[in-house]
């Protein structure tokens, strides 16, 4: 489990196919000292907010193997070597929850469509899926890019969310314009809600 707030912007030092056709899998290697430091085999780290299984660490460095799942259902197979990405490490038990709960289960993409500056903050406009613009709410959490973030407006097919200057500058979104793809994890406190009700009312899960 995660929190969306993002530890460190890393760098992809390589991305190396995996399997035996393209877009199969692959397996990333990542600069990242402050998520590295005390990183071991088997620990998570969020990327970009999704949940990756380390593999291997070094050198401020560590990899991770991406299964196609992942590779169609987010933003990871468009990455290149020299891509910044957000790096959470799992949140400890005694760890404040700063965000709010991430699982690093990305339920899709969204596109950029608009970015309009303001004083102090800024509003970008996302583009939300089909299928999952009935998870977010005004005010309610969603996750951009493994950041966690505040729902100022939530559309039929889009959200807004403000951006102060730390997350411009510490975390992707600072220089992600628009038509830039960005991974999307809506809460899943909204799904359960919803799978529970269907289950009690018989409606469609």
């Amino acid at each position: 489990m995660f929190t969306g707030i993002v530890e460190e912007l890393g760098t992809v030092v390589a991305i190396t196919p995996v399997g035996g056709a393209p877009g199969d899998s692959a397996r990333l290697t990542i600069h990242g000292p402050t998520v590295t430091s005390d990183a071991a085999h088997g620990d998570s780290i969020s990327v970009n907010g999704v949940c990756l299984t380390v593999t291997e660490t070094g050198d401020g460095r560590f990899g991770a193997d991406v299964m196609k799942e992942t590779l169609d259902r987010s933003g990871l197979g468009s990455l290149s070597p020299g891509s910044p990405v957000n790096l959470e490490r799992a949140a400890k038990v005694s760890d404040r929850l700063g965000g709010h709960i991430v699982q690093g289960h990305v339920d899709g993409t969204g596109v950029i469509t608009e970015r309009v500056p303001g004083t102090g903050w800024e509003t970008v406009r996302v583009s939300v899926p089909p299928g999952l613009s009935r998870y977010v709410v005004e005010k309610g959490s969603v996750t951009v890019d493994g950041v966690s973030l505040t729902v100022v407006e939530a559309g039929p097919d889009f959200l807004t969310v403000s951006l102060i200057p730390t997350t411009m500058e510490l975390t992707t979104l600072g220089a992600k314009g628009v038509g830039a793809v960005v991974n999307l994890e809506v809460d899943i406190v909204a799904k359960y809600v919803e799978r529970l009700l269907g289950d009690r009312t018989g409606g469609a899960r």
